[in-house]
Protein backbone atom coordinates (compact mmCIF):
# COMPACT_ATOMS: atom_id res chain seq x y z
CA UNK A 1 0.00 0.00 0.00
CA UNK A 2 0.92 3.49 -0.51
CA UNK A 3 1.68 6.36 2.29
CA UNK A 4 -1.39 8.04 3.70
CA UNK A 5 0.41 11.39 1.68
CA UNK A 6 -0.11 13.81 -0.44
CA UNK A 7 0.80 13.35 -4.41
CA UNK A 8 3.22 15.63 -4.38
CA UNK A 9 4.93 14.17 -1.66
CA UNK A 10 4.11 10.68 -2.96
CA UNK A 11 6.03 11.32 -6.30
CA UNK A 12 8.71 12.97 -4.18
CA UNK A 13 9.19 9.73 -2.66
CA UNK A 14 9.15 7.52 -6.01
CA UNK A 15 12.03 10.47 -7.19
CA UNK A 16 14.20 9.28 -4.39
CA UNK A 17 13.57 5.54 -4.74
CA UNK A 18 14.74 5.77 -8.13
CA UNK A 19 17.54 7.45 -7.66
CA UNK A 20 18.60 5.26 -5.30
CA UNK A 21 18.35 2.52 -7.80
CA UNK A 22 19.57 4.22 -10.94
CA UNK A 23 22.42 5.49 -9.09
CA UNK A 24 23.37 2.23 -7.66
CA UNK A 25 22.88 0.79 -11.40
CA UNK A 26 24.94 3.40 -12.54
CA UNK A 27 27.75 2.88 -10.38
CA UNK A 28 27.90 -1.18 -10.71
CA UNK A 29 28.58 -0.65 -14.54
CA UNK A 30 30.83 2.03 -13.63
CA UNK A 31 32.33 -0.50 -12.23
CA UNK A 32 32.36 -2.70 -15.19
CA UNK A 33 33.85 -0.73 -16.84
CA UNK A 34 36.79 -0.54 -15.02
CA UNK A 35 36.42 2.97 -14.19
CA UNK A 36 37.06 2.94 -10.44
CA UNK A 37 38.50 -0.43 -8.14
CA UNK A 38 37.96 -0.98 -4.86
CA UNK A 39 34.93 -2.83 -3.74
CA UNK A 40 31.18 -1.51 -2.47
CA UNK A 41 27.76 -2.92 -1.36
CA UNK A 42 24.77 -1.22 -3.38
CA UNK A 43 21.18 -0.61 -1.70
CA UNK A 44 18.92 -2.25 -4.38
CA UNK A 45 15.72 -3.86 -3.22
CA UNK A 46 15.56 -1.78 0.04
CA UNK A 47 14.29 1.40 -1.19
CA UNK A 48 10.94 1.33 0.10
CA UNK A 49 12.13 1.00 3.64
CA UNK A 50 15.06 3.78 3.34
CA UNK A 51 13.08 6.52 1.38
CA UNK A 52 9.39 6.59 3.43
CA UNK A 53 11.77 6.08 7.06
CA UNK A 54 13.95 8.45 6.43
CA UNK A 55 11.51 11.05 5.45
CA UNK A 56 9.59 10.71 9.02
CA UNK A 57 12.96 12.26 10.69
CA UNK A 58 14.04 16.20 11.94
CA UNK A 59 16.70 17.71 10.25
CA UNK A 60 18.92 17.49 13.34
CA UNK A 61 18.42 13.60 14.41
CA UNK A 62 20.94 12.02 13.67
CA UNK A 63 21.48 8.50 11.50
CA UNK A 64 23.93 5.73 11.33
CA UNK A 65 24.55 3.79 8.41
CA UNK A 66 26.24 0.45 7.32
CA UNK A 67 28.35 -0.32 3.60
CA UNK A 68 24.86 -0.16 2.50
CA UNK A 69 25.03 3.40 2.62
CA UNK A 70 24.24 5.01 -0.13
CA UNK A 71 20.71 4.58 -0.54
CA UNK A 72 20.22 6.24 2.75
CA UNK A 73 22.33 9.36 2.29
CA UNK A 74 20.63 9.70 -1.14
CA UNK A 75 17.19 9.01 1.07
CA UNK A 76 17.94 11.94 3.10
CA UNK A 77 18.58 14.37 0.55
CA UNK A 78 22.20 13.96 -0.13
CA UNK A 79 23.47 14.60 -3.34
CA UNK A 80 24.29 11.76 -6.03
CA UNK A 81 27.28 13.87 -7.27
CA UNK A 82 29.41 14.49 -3.93
CA UNK A 83 28.40 11.06 -3.16
CA UNK A 84 30.02 9.80 -6.32
CA UNK A 85 33.04 11.56 -5.78
CA UNK A 86 33.36 10.62 -2.54
CA UNK A 87 33.40 6.53 -3.60
CA UNK A 88 36.15 7.49 -6.76
CA UNK A 89 37.94 9.02 -3.68
CA UNK A 90 38.00 12.90 -4.97
CA UNK A 91 38.08 15.84 -3.38
CA UNK A 92 34.54 17.33 -3.87
CA UNK A 93 33.20 13.79 -1.57
CA UNK A 94 31.21 14.56 1.34
CA UNK A 95 34.44 13.47 3.03
CA UNK A 96 36.88 14.84 0.70
CA UNK A 97 37.70 11.66 -0.94
CA UNK A 98 38.69 10.30 2.74
CA UNK A 99 35.49 7.78 3.24
CA UNK A 100 34.97 5.94 0.26
CA UNK A 101 32.04 3.85 -0.43
CA UNK A 102 31.54 1.98 3.20
CA UNK A 103 32.43 5.16 5.44
CA UNK A 104 30.56 8.60 3.70
CA UNK A 105 29.69 10.16 6.52
CA UNK A 106 27.90 13.75 5.18
CA UNK A 107 27.80 15.61 8.70
CA UNK A 108 25.58 18.03 7.33
CA UNK A 109 22.98 15.42 6.63
CA UNK A 110 23.23 14.26 10.22
CA UNK A 111 25.19 11.21 9.85
CA UNK A 112 27.57 11.13 12.43
CA UNK A 113 28.73 7.49 11.04
CA UNK A 114 28.69 5.10 8.21
CA UNK A 115 30.97 2.15 8.93
CA UNK A 116 31.68 -1.01 6.83
CA UNK A 117 32.25 -2.61 10.93
CA UNK A 118 29.37 -5.15 11.20
CA UNK A 119 27.38 -3.86 14.35
CA UNK A 120 29.50 -1.06 15.14
CA UNK A 121 27.32 1.83 15.11
CA UNK A 122 24.64 0.33 17.18
CA UNK A 123 26.30 1.26 20.46
CA UNK A 124 27.71 4.76 19.00
CA UNK A 125 24.01 5.49 18.19
CA UNK A 126 23.23 4.18 21.50
CA UNK A 127 25.82 6.67 23.11
CA UNK A 128 24.68 9.60 20.85
CA UNK A 129 20.82 8.78 22.01
CA UNK A 130 22.49 9.14 25.61
CA UNK A 131 23.60 12.65 24.89
CA UNK A 132 20.37 13.64 23.36
CA UNK A 133 18.70 13.51 25.85
CA UNK A 134 21.12 14.34 28.60
CA UNK A 135 21.13 17.62 26.31
CA UNK A 136 17.26 17.50 26.18
CA UNK A 137 18.09 18.49 22.63
CA UNK A 138 14.57 16.79 20.91
CA UNK A 139 16.99 14.70 18.94
CA UNK A 140 16.42 10.75 18.48
CA UNK A 141 18.99 8.28 16.94
CA UNK A 142 18.79 6.04 14.13
CA UNK A 143 20.55 3.07 13.63
CA UNK A 144 20.15 1.48 10.28
CA UNK A 145 21.26 -1.78 10.02
CA UNK A 146 20.94 -5.56 8.19
CA UNK A 147 19.95 -8.59 10.25
CA UNK A 148 23.34 -9.74 10.59
CA UNK A 149 24.68 -7.30 13.05
CA UNK A 150 22.56 -8.68 15.74
CA UNK A 151 25.44 -11.43 15.73
CA UNK A 152 27.85 -8.98 17.42
CA UNK A 153 28.39 -8.83 21.00
CA UNK A 154 27.83 -5.40 21.41
CA UNK A 155 24.12 -4.97 20.30
CA UNK A 156 22.66 -6.34 22.98
CA UNK A 157 24.94 -4.55 25.53
CA UNK A 158 23.44 -1.57 23.56
CA UNK A 159 19.70 -2.87 23.75
CA UNK A 160 20.17 -3.62 27.65
CA UNK A 161 21.50 0.38 28.08
CA UNK A 162 19.01 1.85 25.46
CA UNK A 163 16.15 0.21 28.02
CA UNK A 164 17.73 1.22 31.34
CA UNK A 165 17.65 4.95 30.24
CA UNK A 166 14.70 5.09 27.98
CA UNK A 167 17.01 6.02 25.26
CA UNK A 168 15.85 7.96 21.91
CA UNK A 169 16.94 5.61 19.75
CA UNK A 170 15.47 3.78 16.55
CA UNK A 171 16.76 0.49 15.59
CA UNK A 172 15.68 -0.37 12.15
CA UNK A 173 16.91 -3.76 11.09
CA UNK A 174 16.82 -3.95 7.40
CA UNK A 175 16.92 -7.90 6.86
CA UNK A 176 17.60 -8.93 3.55
CA UNK A 177 17.02 -12.68 3.86
CA UNK A 178 16.94 -14.29 0.41
CA UNK A 179 13.74 -16.60 0.69
CA UNK A 180 11.74 -13.56 0.74
CA UNK A 181 9.94 -11.50 2.93
CA UNK A 182 7.45 -12.40 5.64
CA UNK A 183 8.58 -16.26 5.42
CA UNK A 184 9.12 -17.46 8.66
CA UNK A 185 11.74 -19.77 7.52
CA UNK A 186 14.13 -18.40 5.37
CA UNK A 187 14.13 -14.31 6.53
CA UNK A 188 16.29 -15.34 9.32
CA UNK A 189 18.91 -17.65 7.00
CA UNK A 190 20.99 -15.09 5.67
CA UNK A 191 22.23 -14.93 9.53
CA UNK A 192 23.38 -17.51 12.01
CA UNK A 193 21.23 -16.00 14.62
CA UNK A 194 19.53 -18.82 17.11
CA UNK A 195 17.17 -16.13 17.59
CA UNK A 196 14.08 -16.44 15.34
CA UNK A 197 12.01 -14.29 15.09
CA UNK A 198 14.90 -11.34 15.30
CA UNK A 199 12.44 -9.04 17.42
CA UNK A 200 12.76 -11.32 20.28
CA UNK A 201 16.29 -10.55 20.74
CA UNK A 202 15.40 -6.58 21.43
CA UNK A 203 12.25 -8.01 23.33
CA UNK A 204 13.60 -9.42 25.87
CA UNK A 205 15.37 -6.30 26.74
CA UNK A 206 11.89 -4.57 27.46
CA UNK A 207 12.34 -2.95 23.53
CA UNK A 208 9.42 -3.34 22.05
CA UNK A 209 9.63 -4.42 18.57
CA UNK A 210 7.52 -5.28 15.03
CA UNK A 211 8.11 -6.54 11.48
CA UNK A 212 7.05 -5.52 8.75
CA UNK A 213 6.85 -5.30 5.42
CA UNK A 214 9.78 -4.09 3.66
CA UNK A 215 8.70 -3.86 0.24
CA UNK A 216 5.53 -2.25 1.11
CA UNK A 217 6.52 1.79 1.51
CA UNK A 218 3.02 2.26 3.23
CA UNK A 219 3.38 -0.46 6.00
CA UNK A 220 7.35 0.91 6.72
CA UNK A 221 5.44 4.53 6.79
CA UNK A 222 2.99 4.06 9.48
CA UNK A 223 5.77 1.76 11.42
CA UNK A 224 8.12 4.08 11.70
CA UNK A 225 5.52 7.31 12.50
CA UNK A 226 4.53 4.93 15.80
CA UNK A 227 7.60 4.14 16.31
CA UNK A 228 9.14 7.83 16.44
CA UNK A 229 6.27 9.49 17.99
CA UNK A 230 6.93 6.90 20.91
CA UNK A 231 10.68 7.66 20.88
CA UNK A 232 10.01 11.51 20.86
CA UNK A 233 7.19 11.76 23.58
CA UNK A 234 10.24 9.55 25.85
CA UNK A 235 9.27 6.11 25.85
CA UNK A 236 12.44 5.02 25.28
CA UNK A 237 13.75 2.82 22.02
CA UNK A 238 12.06 1.11 19.63
CA UNK A 239 12.78 -1.92 17.22
CA UNK A 240 11.44 -2.38 13.89
CA UNK A 241 12.72 -5.63 11.70
CA UNK A 242 12.22 -4.65 8.18
CA UNK A 243 11.91 -7.82 5.70
CA UNK A 244 12.93 -7.37 2.14
CA UNK A 245 13.97 -9.66 -0.32
CA UNK A 246 17.68 -9.96 -1.25
CA UNK A 247 18.43 -8.64 -4.86
CA UNK A 248 19.47 -11.23 -6.85
CA UNK A 249 22.34 -9.09 -8.35
CA UNK A 250 24.08 -8.94 -4.62
CA UNK A 251 24.23 -12.83 -4.77
CA UNK A 252 27.82 -13.00 -5.93
CA UNK A 253 31.04 -10.95 -5.05
CA UNK A 254 30.30 -8.40 -6.72
CA UNK A 255 26.81 -6.86 -7.96
CA UNK A 256 25.77 -7.20 -11.29
CA UNK A 257 22.73 -5.76 -13.30
CA UNK A 258 20.30 -8.71 -13.74
CA UNK A 259 17.43 -6.48 -15.49
CA UNK A 260 18.08 -2.67 -15.75
CA UNK A 261 15.10 -0.59 -14.46
CA UNK A 262 12.55 0.69 -16.12
CA UNK A 263 9.04 1.57 -15.83
CA UNK A 264 7.29 -0.80 -18.22
CA UNK A 265 8.67 -4.08 -15.80
CA UNK A 266 5.90 -2.86 -13.21
CA UNK A 267 3.36 -4.44 -15.51
CA UNK A 268 5.69 -6.86 -17.50
CA UNK A 269 8.38 -8.23 -16.67
CA UNK A 270 8.64 -10.74 -19.32
CA UNK A 271 11.66 -9.65 -20.88
CA UNK A 272 13.48 -10.00 -17.37
CA UNK A 273 15.81 -13.35 -17.45
CA UNK A 274 13.77 -16.21 -16.12
CA UNK A 275 15.98 -17.16 -13.50
CA UNK A 276 15.15 -13.85 -11.72
CA UNK A 277 12.11 -12.91 -13.21
CA UNK A 278 10.21 -13.78 -9.80
CA UNK A 279 11.99 -11.11 -7.58
CA UNK A 280 10.88 -8.19 -10.34
CA UNK A 281 7.53 -9.18 -9.97
CA UNK A 282 6.78 -9.72 -6.87
CA UNK A 283 9.44 -8.20 -4.75
CA UNK A 284 11.18 -5.09 -5.90
CA UNK A 285 9.67 -2.50 -3.85
CA UNK A 286 10.05 0.18 -6.52
CA UNK A 287 8.25 -1.63 -8.96
CA UNK A 288 5.60 -2.38 -6.78
CA UNK A 289 5.56 1.61 -5.64
CA UNK A 290 5.20 2.71 -9.61
CA UNK A 291 2.40 -0.09 -9.56
CA UNK A 292 0.23 1.24 -6.76
CA UNK A 293 1.15 4.61 -7.80
CA UNK A 294 -0.79 4.22 -11.02
CA UNK A 295 -3.53 2.09 -10.06
CA UNK A 296 -4.38 4.21 -6.58
CA UNK A 297 -4.94 6.88 -9.71
CA UNK A 298 -1.70 9.42 -8.49
CA UNK A 299 -0.41 8.97 -11.89
CA UNK A 300 -0.01 6.89 -15.37
CA UNK A 301 2.77 5.67 -16.83
CA UNK A 302 3.95 8.73 -18.98
CA UNK A 303 4.50 10.81 -15.92
CA UNK A 304 6.15 8.18 -14.50
CA UNK A 305 8.10 7.69 -17.51
CA UNK A 306 9.37 11.13 -17.75
CA UNK A 307 10.19 11.20 -14.04
CA UNK A 308 12.80 8.40 -14.71
CA UNK A 309 14.28 10.19 -17.47
CA UNK A 310 14.85 13.22 -15.25
CA UNK A 311 16.63 10.75 -12.72
CA UNK A 312 18.60 8.97 -15.53
CA UNK A 313 19.56 13.07 -16.72
CA UNK A 314 20.72 13.73 -12.68
CA UNK A 315 22.57 10.21 -12.12
CA UNK A 316 24.41 11.11 -15.60
CA UNK A 317 25.07 15.10 -14.25
CA UNK A 318 26.43 13.11 -11.31
CA UNK A 319 28.94 10.97 -12.83
CA UNK A 320 30.42 14.10 -14.59
CA UNK A 321 30.69 15.84 -11.02
CA UNK A 322 32.54 12.78 -9.76
CA UNK A 323 35.20 12.36 -12.44
CA UNK A 324 35.61 15.97 -13.06
CA UNK A 325 36.50 16.54 -9.27
CA UNK A 326 40.32 16.34 -8.56
CA UNK A 327 42.17 13.76 -6.51
CA UNK A 328 43.10 15.63 -2.99
CA UNK A 329 46.56 17.06 -2.75
CA UNK A 330 48.94 14.82 -1.01
CA UNK A 331 49.29 17.11 2.29
CA UNK A 332 45.39 15.95 2.77
CA UNK A 333 46.07 13.15 4.43
CA UNK A 334 47.24 14.91 7.37
CA UNK A 335 44.08 17.19 7.88
CA UNK A 336 40.84 15.97 9.80
CA UNK A 337 42.62 13.26 11.89
CA UNK A 338 41.91 14.60 15.41
CA UNK A 339 38.97 16.64 16.28
CA UNK A 340 39.13 20.22 17.79
CA UNK A 341 38.51 19.75 21.51
CA UNK A 342 37.62 23.42 21.11
CA UNK A 343 34.61 22.96 18.73
CA UNK A 344 31.36 22.89 20.27
CA UNK A 345 29.26 20.41 20.34
CA UNK A 346 26.01 19.97 18.73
Amino acid sequence: MLPALPKDQLLAQCRKMLLVRRFEERLIGLHREERFRGHYHVYIGQEATGVPAISLLQPDDMLFSTHRNHGHILARGGDPGRLLAEILGRRDGYNRGKGGSFHTSPRELGFLQCSGVVGGILPLGTGAAYAAKSRASGQIAVCLFGDGALEEGAVPEAFNLASLWKLPVLYLCENNGKYGAGNATGAAQSSTMAVYPLTELPQAYKIPAIQVDGTDAGAVHDALRESIDAIRSGYGPRFIEAQTVRWPGSETNWPVVKAPTAVDLAWDVSGVPEDVRDWYRDSDPVLRFMRELVESGHTDREELTILNRSVADQVEAAVDFGFDSPYPELGEAETDVFADARSPVR
